[in-house]
């Protein structure tokens, strides 16, 4: 490796751990898109260089995120579903699970001029561990997320190599996740602090005719939209009251941003249903300050792990569980404030960060928002 997996400072308290919370339905064990048995989450993170930007050298601010809904999701596809709320943003891959609904590759995350390597090195990484791919099974396309982190990485340089990709996907792993510059959220930025990889879930629980059923929504994000005054936490404006504390520092004056929005549930939902959910995923963009903005993508991406579908079967029909729609409304609520609160997680967890150029992106400073929520609370 001529580049190290760099290991950034300690990962900073989440917003619970600040005290803090949002929402009513209760988190996972977790809080994290790994409350959904099945999933796993892998990071590669590049971090090296400082000072001004030369093209193709650094300073390296970049990763890659790797989200597996399954042990083998080539074999046992899962059901999904998408929507573009803006989309001057890419999901590659797109077109063909929409039509579809079944996911059939890892769900990758990185920058947006990598975005061709990463679905090369994804390609290569399946043709090797599933040989038959193109002979005795359809060929593959990989899906793979973006968004641009050119404010602190030298972006064009498209530092990613193959063996960064393989390492986010063989190193993906349940439990915790790691989250803030970690991984695609390295070089990330949200509303002009300093952001990347946040995670949240809750715990839905319903009553049926036949008792209580309870369900489990993760959220992964990669956060990397806005401008500081439109930042709010639960409600509360704290963008426009920080605003003149730091307004005196750099920050993007082009670049909106964007997020990629991943969904993952146990629900067992059919690919229309978790389009609808998706669409309520962008509802908790919103509610952290998005306006989806002219150059900004926001694209959500949901899926199941409810039902398989498999590759390989003797099979004519493949018999699915369907949760009735009537059902669906408190998993609604619940997907807006997971996706609400991982993207104020990306930005607790990540501290300051100086990148190409000397860019600078400030950590959202904790005390601070505390005593703001308390102050708007009553705490």
């Amino acid at each position: 490796m001529t580049e190290p997996y760099k290991l950034l400072p300690e990962q900073r308290p989440r917003l619970r751990a600040l005290g803090l919370k949002i929402g009513h339905h209760p988190p996972g064990p977790l809080n994290a898109i790994t409350d959904v048995q099945g999933v796993r989450v892998g990071h590669a993170t590049l971090v090296s260089g400082e000072g001004p930007l030369v093209p193709g050298k650094g300073p390296v601010r970049t990763g890659v995120t790797a989200v597996l809904p399954s042990e083998n999701v080539f074999f046992e596809r899962v059901l999904c579903g998408a929507f573009v709320l803006n989309g001057a943003g890419e999901l590659s891959g797109l077109t063909q699970v929409q039509e579809w609904g079944v996911l059939e590759t890892p769900i990758l995350l990185t920058n947006t001029m990598t975005v061709g390597k990463v679905s090369d090195a994804t390609v290569k990484w399946m043709t090797k561990h599933f040989p038959g791919i193109a002979q005795e099974w359809d060929v593959v396309i990989p899906v793979v997320g973006e968004c641009d982190d050119s404010f602190l990485n030298d972006s064009v340089g498209r530092h990613i190599r193959s063996e960064h990709v393989y390492h986010a996907i063989e190193k993906a792993a349940p439990g915790e996740v790691t989250e803030g510059s970690v991984g695609a959220g390295t070089g990330m930025v949200t509303c002009d602090f300093k952001s990347g990889i946040g995670t949240s879930s809750r715990v839905v629980t319903i009553e049926t005719e036949e008792g209580p059923l309870q369900h489990t929504i993760g959220v992964l994000v990669l956060s990397n939209f806005g401008v500081r005054r439109n930042l709010r936490i639960d409600g509360v404006p704290v963008g426009e009251i920080l605003e003149p504390e730091f307004d005196h520092l750099s920050k993007r004056r082009s670049n909106y941003g964007s997020i990629i929005c991943v969904v993952a549930t146990d629900a067992p939902l059919l690919p229309n249903q978790l389009t609808r959910l998706s669409k309520r995923a962008a509802l908790g963009i919103g509610r952290a300050g998005s306006y989806a903005a002219h150059g900004s993508g926001e694209i959500v991406f949901a899926f199941s792990t409810a039902n398989k579908v498999p590759r390989e079967t003797k099979h004519t029909f493949a018999k699915l569980d369907v949760l009735l729609d009537r059902h669906l409304a408190a998993h609604y609520e619940a997907v807006i404030e997971a996706t609400e609160e991982a993207i104020v997680n990306s930005l607790c967890t990540a501290g300051d960060m100086t990148g190409q150029g000397g860019n600078f992106a400030p950590g959202l400073p904790h005390d601070r928002i505390v005593a703001i929520m308390k102050r708007y609370r009553g705490g």
